[in-house]
């Protein structure tokens, strides 16, 4: 497999897919549309509505019924890198390489450029159509579940609340878990709901993607201290100033590297019921644990 076309060509489907979703930037109010337009097709890596389209694909070799899934997940990721960027959040001024929504358009816009992407998210999940196991519900529910205060914003609450103090292993895994795993999560769950996954399958599936999603993490710690600004495209070396718990703080450097191999290893593991078909997957983990932004 060309893991590079492969990744490419699915790539290109989802901007084309949100591209259409979104109102477009002239849709009044104009400035919002732009605001929303500006964080969402600002150079992603588009790792969630690309697993989401994998995920189906393993289940039936077929994707097409997962693209609303799969864009509606890069919405809240999206949404919640505009709340996490803003000064009473993380306060960053870089993302992606390019200013922080708030540092072009103002607090407030941000705010609500963050809020018009979540809300859209939703819109856009139903348009999913369901299938013989799963209802249009039942993706929105996985949607609100993943984004809720029992998903990410428990992660981000977590994160904040333990900023300066002493966290054990297990605290940092309860962040992680959320802030970080629970969307990745979630979008594994969506592509295989969208091509109707049995039971035995989707739990397969979420074990993968609670493995990745916490290596994916323990990476994005690791590069925050080794790579620099202009490689992640975002402030290198925040969550040290911030005193934030990371792996490389609670574990040390070389338990950092070491546990985001033993995850990438128990993710391939979780494939295995799916033999070639998980191909892609296996390749996704592989090349998030080599990456360097």
């Amino acid at each position: 497999m060309d893991f590079s076309r492969y990744w490419s060509e699915r790539q290109k489907k989802v901007e084309a897919a949100l591209n259409k979703a979104l109102p477009a930037a002239a849709t009044k109010p104009a400035t919002i549309h732009k605001a929303m337009r500006y964080s969402l097709f600002a150079g992603g890596k588009r790792l969630r509505p690309i697993i989401t389209l994998a995920a189906a694909e393993v289940i039936n070799g077929k994707y097409e019924n997962a693209i609303p899934s799969a864009c509606a997940v890069e919405c809240i990721h999206t949404y919640s890198l505009i709340h996490d960027d803003l000064p009473c959040m993380d306060d960053d001024d870089l993302r992606r390489g390019k200013p922080t929504s708030h540092k072009v358009f103002g607090e407030g816009m941000a705010v609500l450029a963050g809020d018009a992407l979540l809300t859209i998210a939703f819109e856009i999940v139903a348009a999913t159509r369901p299938t013989s196991r799963y209802s249009s519900a039942d993706f929105v529910k996985e949607v609100a579940f993943s984004g809720g205060s029992l998903g990410l914003i428990a992660g981000q609450v977590a994160d904040l609340e333990g900023e300066g103090k002493k966290t054990s292993a297990a605290q940092l895994r309860y962040i992680h878990e959320r802030k970080t795993a629970a969307l990745i999560t979630s979008s594994i769950r969506l592509g295989a709901m969208s091509s109707n996954a049995t039971e035995k399958q989707l739990a397969a599936l979420t074990d993968f993607g609670q493995s990745l999603g916490l290596a994916f993490q323990v990476i994005d710690d690791i590069l925050d201290i080794t790579q620099t600004s202009e490689q992640l495209g975002k402030s290198a070396g925040k969550d040290l100033k911030a005193q934030k718990a990371t792996y490389p703080s609670v574990l040390g450097m070389k338990k950092a590297q070491a546990e985001a191999a033993r995850l990438t290893a128990r993710a391939r593991a979780a494939l295995k019921p799916f033999g070639k078909n998980a191909l892609p997957l296996e390749q996704i983990a592989d090349f998030l644990l080599s990456r360097k932004n």
